[in-house]
């Protein structure tokens, strides 16, 4: 990543739909979606640069769904058919039940608000966009992040909650208490029980590195220390639970527009940072 990847890029309305390009392998880009559904990686969209165009950025094709085995390492590209607005960027993606739901994003024209189904464990793969939803929808939005807490994926974006009850098809958005964070554009959030982290984002033109989590029953924010030895400011970043009680963050795009390859591990628990250790830190991203 040679520029900033979250508005001089994204945000510039000469972004190229890269409909047209093939892969033998995903391309690298920035702005997708990963989800995971058992042994499964789907890995939908984002933009890529491409200099062959005038250094303009690409859209991925919005058709086209990478899959990565993670027992036999072997990465697959599908076709998917069905309703699918645009090629984007900065989108909220979840799976629930072996479903993908797509919310969100930026394309050519703008932001959206429409979300999107994917059902991944059917012999094709067909989007269905959802119509038909009761409540009053968020806005359109970007770059913005999500929490799946009894099959029903919260999306926030600023510093709003917005609830989609899968259920009932209906959107809410609750009343939060507590030390509500700072809107923000490109965290990153992880569930762990009943609690929804979020991670780091841009305000402005600031990369932060503060960490708060939304008690998910009781709708009460919370907010936790990083010590001076934590890690730094970022946006871009991944924040992934892998146990019960620990959360990976790698990665990401400082305020001085360094590109990131380290790596730690934060304890629930004990709110404590660890910096982990690992081979690559030639692979910045």
């Amino acid at each position: 990543m040679d520029e900033d990847e979250e508005d001089e890029e994204v945000d510039d309305e000469q972004l190229l739909d890269a409909e047209a390009v093939e892969q033998d392998t995903p391309a690298e880009r920035s702005g997708h979606i990963a989800v995971v559904d058992r042994n499964i990686m789907y890995v939908w969209g984002g933009y890529k640069n491409a200099e062959n165009h005038g250094f303009f950025d690409l859209y991925l094709p919005r058709n086209e769904i990478w899959t990565y085995n993670m027992e036999s390492g072997v990465w697959t590209k599908h076709l998917a058919g069905g309703s699918l607005h645009s090629s984007m960027s900065g989108s909220c993606g979840v799976c629930v039940d072996g479903v993908l739901y797509l919310f969100g994003g930026h394309h050519a024209r703008g932001n959206t608000n429409k979300i999107y189904r994917l059902p991944l464990r059917t012999p094709s793969l067909v989007w269905e966009e959802m119509r038909d939803l009761k409540g009053l929808p968020p806005s359109s939005k970007d770059k913005l992040g999500c929490w799946v807490q009894k099959n029903s994926p919260g999306r926030g974006w600023n510093n709003h909650i917005h609830i989609l009850d899968l259920e009932t098809s209906t959107w809410s958005q609750p009343i939060t208490t507590g030390d509500t964070p700072s809107p923000r554009a490109a965290h990153a959030c992880a569930t762990v029980g009943n609690r929804g982290y979020v991670f780091g984002g841009r305000y402005k033109n600031y990369r932060l590195n503060d960490l708060y989590y939304l008690d998910l029953d009781t709708w009460e924010w919370h907010e936790m220390s990083v010590p001076q030895q934590g890690p730094v400011g970022r946006s871009w970043h991944s924040f992934t639970p892998v146990s019960l009680d620990h959360i990976f963050l790698f990665g990401g795009f400082t305020t001085d527009r360094e590109t990131l390859s380290d790596a730690w591990l934060y304890s629930v628990s004990k709110n404590e940072w660890k910096p982990f250790k690992h081979s690559h830190t030639e692979s910045p991203r």
